[in-house]
């Protein structure tokens, strides 16, 4: 059994299956990849039980193959390979042996009947969605950022990804934020939600291309597929139930101001600089046509940022974790955002001109 194969065209879909494997596992069949060839196409596969990623590449083979084979190994394999090598790999009993010029590595497989592949749920009812690519992408990047990164509230450690009518509303909160972005579907659904994990949000970012081709999405009981390209993403849900947004996101917040969003994201980080290290506070002090960005730390040091804003409202001096407002500044790509409070003790409302489908909500703190 004889497989040839570009460098280059075996890189990308190596690293982007590679990516969910984990370093150190109790079933040692869980650092392979499953390779299968046939009908001169490679698919290669990988799954962490929790998710499982799989390519196909176009390429010549002789015969067919099946047989798991160490992700890192061989990606470290091909990364070391000059540019443009011809691979050659063929296959005798429990070993690989990857060629490429004058280099030569054999490597042990294990059998492909013991990996445990991830098959799509089959259930009665499932739901199709269709999006282009580089819309969900830049869904995603508008959220995840908000996500909770390994909160005991396991169901905050993923996105809400909420299918209501023709409407796709995705939201991600770790208790002290929350971030919503919404986009119109081109038909109608019954009302739908699940939490998607955190791993599995990552990985479709890198995944997702700038393209406006499309990824289907099929929701069935406690599990998600996502194909596009050539891709097949499967992943588990987070079994739980995630707060209501609703009620977190603010209504007729009247103190507000628009502000360029490059010139208030740089004063945010030098005023940040000073800030104290466990808590992060900055106060915004609002007065008419001005707004104040102050923090100290626990050295007596302090920092004071000035700008000149168009603000006719209530004074205000409210305290804030800078670094959450440091991050919605940093995903939103609109020129200009929009800063919204009520008083000192309620949330700060950031969203973006002519856009009504992003929404970020940042929870006050005393300083």
């Amino acid at each position: 059994m004889n497989i040839k194969i570009n460098r280059e065209t075996f890189l990308k879909p190596l690293s982007s299956v590679t990516s969910i494997v984990e370093r150190r596992h109790t079933l040692p069949i869980l650092s392979n990849l499953l390779l299968e060839a046939k009908d001169n196409q490679i698919v290669l596969t990988a799954t962490d039980l929790e998710m499982q990623i799989s390519l196909s590449v176009n390429t010549d083979i002789g015969g067919s193959l099946s047989t798991t084979i160490s992700a890192k190994k061989l990606l470290d394999i091909c990364r070391s390979l000059p540019d443009n090598a011809e691979i050659n790999m063929t296959t005798s009993e429990s070993r690989v042996q990857v060629k490429a010029g004058k280099s030569r590595f054999n490597l042990q497989t294990l059998p492909a009947a013991d990996y445990p592949v991830m098959t799509k749920a089959q259930t009665a009812t499932s739901t199709l969605i269709k999006i282009g690519q580089s819309s969900l992408k830049r869904l995603f990047k508008q959220v995840e950022f908000a996500m909770a990164q390994q909160d005991i509230r396991y169901y905050l450690n993923g996105l809400l990804f909420e299918v209501s009518g023709n409407q796709l509303n995705i939201v991600g909160t770790d208790g002290h934020r929350l971030s919503f972005t919404s986009t119109e579907l081109n038909q109608s659904y019954e009302k739908q939600e699940i939490i998607l994990p955190r791993k599995t949000v990552i990985e479709l970012i890198k995944l997702l291309d700038e393209s406006d081709e499309e990824v289907s999405i099929e929701i069935t009981s406690g599990q998600v597929n996502f194909s596009f390209g050539d891709i097949k993403l499967i992943s588990k849900v987070i079994d739980g139930k995630f707060p209501d947004y609703t009620r977190v996101i603010p209504t007729g917040h009247q103190n507000n101001f628009t502000i360029d969003r490059t010139s208030i994201l740089l004063s945010m980080q030098r005023a940040s600089i000073l800030s104290n290290e466990k808590y992060r506070g900055i106060r915004m002090v609002l007065g008419t046509n001005s707004l104040r960005l102050v923090s100290t730390n626990s050295e007596q040091e302090e920092a004071e940022e000035e700008l000149e804003v168009s603000y006719t409202g209530d004074s205000l001096d409210i305290g804030f974790n800078v670094t959450y407002m440091i991050d919605v500044l940093n995903n939103v790509d609109n020129e200009q955002v929009i800063f919204s409070f009520a008083d000192a003790n309620s949330s700060c409302l950031v969203t973006v001109p002519q856009d009504n489908n992003y929404k970020y909500v940042v929870m006050p703190m005393r300083i």
